[in-house]
């Protein structure tokens, strides 16, 4: 194999990798929990919730 054929090898892989990723960002069954995790910062009882949560987790 030489280079070319690499490279070309490596392009589709990284096509195809950049596919898979807009495919679930975008996927109609993680819309709610994207819009969940985009109003956690302005939700402060969210949020001491969620960390409060964690610090238990780790403990």
């Amino acid at each position: 194999m030489n280079w070319g054929v690499l490279h070309s090898i490596a392009t589709v892989g990284a096509f195809i990798a950049f596919i898979a990723i807009a495919w679930w960002a975008y996927s109609p069954k993680n819309k709610k929990r994207f819009e969940e995790d985009a109003q956690l910062a302005l939700d402060d009882n969210q949020l001491k919730k969620l960390s409060s949560q964690r610090t238990k987790d780790i403990q």
